[in-house]
């Protein structure tokens, strides 16, 4: 079997790595704060995040087919093209159901992971069987390779991006991916050998390496609008968050003015509470417990979480464990160096005050109580 020489432009190579890092970073930005949006919405940034990562691994691919120079004139099957792209953006899509329609377990998140893995992979083999008048020969050893290479990189990706929803992760599960994408296809291209053959068997029309790039194009364009316009939130939102950390200690001694949608599970079914209906909070593990005044929730935010996303609304920290809302405190107990907040009813637990809370606590109550008088 005559093997055909094969070369890569080293343009393409770079431009190809350059828009798996824009979906990437696009993507996983569109399902930053999904748990405070209505079901509408959250519906439509996941769909949205699913194009991008699952049609940026196809415009990966292409991109960097679209580099590749053989010595014999070649085209792509147009139906089997598309199919490549369909493949990878509900594959993905799917990931992306169970990361944001499920409990978010550690499970869930390699499950999800390994699913993104697999949908680069069969993107780029559905890819690779678009080729005509040429046939790919692939070795075990890429095939193995690279197949190990983008599952593993891909829990990967998704244990940093979702293990906390901070920008920072974001970036660095953006890297994890677009490394985990481009290595499945130089890894798998460099396995790979390419024969000659004449005789055509059409699925559908044939594509012209010029069509495929206008397509490609396009698509590399509508990524990176979509990455600008998710940058500008990208960028605010540190500042954002900066603002309301310097006003926290302000807003620590009234009762809580603005509320926050808590995502919490009923019953295996995700619901919103507001925060104004929040007793307290409780550390659970790596999750927390929800108090409301007539039933205790599960919620999946960590206690690092909630204390972000609750401290400045006016929530205080009574203990490393808890959160309590002072608006809802009927009355505080102090015994010795330690004290407890209690809460109207009588199946309520109290909410314990460390010693090293103490006082501020005290401090917090106290301010509430004069500024309700006057």
């Amino acid at each position: 079997m005559d093997f055909l020489n094969v070369h890569h432009s080293g343009f393409l190579i770079v431009m190809s790595c350059v828009v798996a890092l824009v979906a990437g970073f696009t993507g996983l930005s569109l399902t930053r704060d999904l748990s405070e949006k209505p079901m509408f919405q959250k519906k439509v940034s996941v769909a949205l995040a699913a194009v991008a990562l699952g049609g940026g691994i196809w415009a990966m691919h292409f991109v960097a087919m679209l580099g590749l120079q053989m010595p014999i004139l070649f085209f792509y099957d147009a139906a089997i093209t598309l199919v490549s792209a369909l493949s990878a953006i509900l594959i993905v899509g799917a990931a992306l159901i169970l990361m944001h329609f499920t409990a978010r377990t550690p499970t869930i998140i390699t499950l999800a992971g390994g699913i993104v893995g697999i949908g680069i992979l069969v993107m780029h083999y559905i890819g690779m069987a678009g080729l005509e008048m040429c046939r790919a020969v692939y070795t075990p050893t890429g095939v193995i390779f690279s197949s190990i290479v983008a599952i593993g990189l891909c829990i990967l990706a998704f244990w940093i991006a979702y293990g906390q929803r901070t920008n920072r992760n974001i970036v660095l599960g953006t890297f994890c991916f677009a490394i985990a994408v481009a290595s499945v296809h130089f890894l798998a291209m460099a396995g790979t050998n390419f024969v000659a053959e004449p005789d055509v068997a059409e699925f559908g029309p044939s594509m012209s390496n010029e069509t495929l790039a206008l397509g490609v194009i396009f698509f590399s364009f509508v990524i990176f609008g979509a990455c600008l316009w998710v940058s500008v939130t990208y960028l605010v939102a540190p500042r954002t968050a900066k603002s309301s950390a310097n006003k926290a200690p302000e807003k620590s001694h009234h009762i809580p003015t603005t509320d926050v949608q808590v995502p919490c599970e009923r019953d295996g079914t995700k619901v919103f509470v507001r925060s104004s209906d929040v007793l307290f909070v409780r550390a659970d593990g790596h999750y927390t417990q929800v108090y409301t005044q007539d039933e205790r929730l599960f919620c999946a935010w960590p206690v690092t979480e909630a204390s972000k996303r609750l401290l400045p609304t006016g929530f205080l920290q009574t203990h490393r464990s808890y959160l309590v809302n002072p608006g809802r405190i009927a009355r505080f107990e102090r015994t010795k160096d330690k004290g407890r907040c209690i809460f109207d009813g009588t199946d309520m637990p109290p909410a314990p005050v460390s010693r090293s809370k103490l006082k501020a606590i005290q401090d917090a109550l106290a301010a509430q109580a004069s500024a309700l008088r006057a």
